[in-house]
């Protein structure tokens, strides 16, 4: 009786497998034909000869036309002695049980347990079909939350986090915020307000940061287009600073500088007029947002005492440890865009619409253009990272890159009315700056302007 129960679903296994591949084996259909079915039986789910719901890949499908062309029917019955499952039941039972219990644990963890009772084990890859096969991979186990410990860097330009904030609308237009924070004391090391979250206005915030404050060994950011474009990464490559993105949907390494936007927001952009009637200073133009930003930053946020260090930020910035500036050829080579192209048989490059004459000898080679992203009438061609010459205009008809769209050019600011603040603190900032010139030239000291009781 056993031998014909095994006979019995020995061909309705056969069966099973030859209504599957049954079109798809049809010798009229040529390979496309036959791969689209296959791949669209692949993506089915099927019911075996058990009753259970099963998928059955691509590849298994193709070994059973191979087999069925060879020797038709008989090739797809399996063995009658393997056609049953050698794993009893009861372990599999067990198995299921087991995840269950405890949706966290995985298949090798179930086989240990498994072993350790009986002394012997199913094989890893049968638990983890079963698993999938009855539909516990989707049980989880409870969630535990992520702890975080406090963290802050060891010294000044250890490590510098950037982001972008969305700030308030300024001649119709809406305005970004890129800045970057030292970890270690909080102070700015740059900052920008633009018309656009793009790479130009990231490179017009980071750039005279490294050159006025230093080399940072890090540089923290998220995955934001303008923080993952090719060009960062290659100034960073460039200036030997190692660039890192935080992993996505877990913001809460960049903690301090999402702290740093919200005094931004409650001290800064409070002070800006909305429009309609609402209080505040109107600003026309980006250049007088940058201004008072600027003075905002110098006069008030650096030099008011930090709740977390209990130091000025520019005061803690600004210890023994020396800097590590960049030259500044270097630094303008690191912020140059770059792009490969191939030469074509009549020694030209296309970039942009535009072509360039390269030197004959580079013809079939892959090159790399090297620009500045707002002047495309001169390029410089380099080979396997070795400089080979200049690419001349042979037909230009655009002359900076897409992605470095001007800004709106400044307007004459309206008259305003009123207590304002931010026209205070850029006055006192503009007189600072004048009382330091006249200390260079004179040798008179300058007046210290402190504005954090205003």
């Amino acid at each position: 009786m056993d031998e014909q129960a095994r006979l019995e679903r020995a061909r309705a296994i056969g069966l099973f497998r030859y209504m599957l591949i049954r079109e798809a084996a049809d010798p009229t259909l040529n390979r496309r034909q036959r791969g689209a079915l296959v791949r669209e039986l692949a993506a089915m789910v099927h019911t075996d000869p058990d009753g259970r719901p099963v998928r059955i890949t691509r590849w298994t499908l193709d070994r059973w036309i191979t087999d069925w062309k060879r020797g038709g029917f008989d090739a797809l019955v399996p063995s009658p002695r393997q056609s049953r499952p050698r794993t009893p039941p009861e372990i599999m039972d067990l198995a299921a049980s087991l995840k269950k219990e405890n949706p966290s644990r995985s298949a090798a963890q179930i086989c240990r347990i498994i072993h350790a009772k009986f002394g012997w084990t199913p094989d890893e890859r049968t638990v983890q079909r079963m698993i999938v096969r009855e539909g516990l991979d989707a049980l989880r186990g409870p969630s535990v939350p992520a702890v975080f410990g406090r963290f802050e860097a060891d010294g000044p330009n250890e490590l510098w986090t950037g982001d972008a904030l969305h700030g308030p609308m300024v001649a119709g237009r809406k305005t970004y915020l890129f800045a970057f924070i030292d970890d270690h004391s909080r102070a700015v090391m740059g900052h920008r307000w633009g018309f656009a979250e793009d790479t130009v206005r990231l490179a017009a915030a980071l750039r005279p940061a490294l050159a006025a404050r230093g080399l940072p060994r890090y540089i923290y950011v998220d995955n934001g287009s303008a923080f993952v474009d090719s060009w960062l990464l290659r100034a960073c490559a460039k200036l030997g600073i190692r660039l890192v993105h935080s992993a996505p949907g877990r913001p809460q390494g960049r903690g301090k500088i999402e702290r740093f936007f919200r005094t931004v927001n409650g001290e800064f952009v409070v002070e800006i007029a909305a429009g309609d009637g609402k209080p505040g200073r109107q600003i026309e133009s980006l250049l007088e947002m940058n201004r008072l930003f600027t003075a905002w930053v110098e006069n008030v946020y650096h030099r008011r005492v930090h709740s977390e260090t209990g130091l000025a930020p520019l005061a803690r910035w600004m210890g023994d440890r020396p800097l590590s500036t960049p030259n500044p050829a270097d630094l303008a080579e690191a912020f140059r865009w770059s792009e490969h192209r191939t030469v074509s048989k009549t020694a030209l490059v296309s970039l942009h619409g535009n072509r360039y004459q390269v030197d004959p000898r580079l013809v079939g080679q892959r090159v790399e253009l090297v620009f500045d992203p707002f002047d495309l009438s001169f390029l410089r061609v380099r080979l396997q990272g070795e400089d080979a010459g200049t690419a001349l205009p042979f037909q230009v008809s655009r002359h900076s890159h897409p992605k470095a769209r001007p800004e709106m050019p400044p307007e004459e600011p309206r008259t305003t009315t009123g207590i304002d603040y931010l026209h205070l603190i850029d006055t006192a900032h503009t007189a600072e700056l004048a009382d330091r010139v006249n200390y260079a030239a004179l040798g008179e000291p300058p007046e210290s302007v402190d504005l954090t009781d205003e």
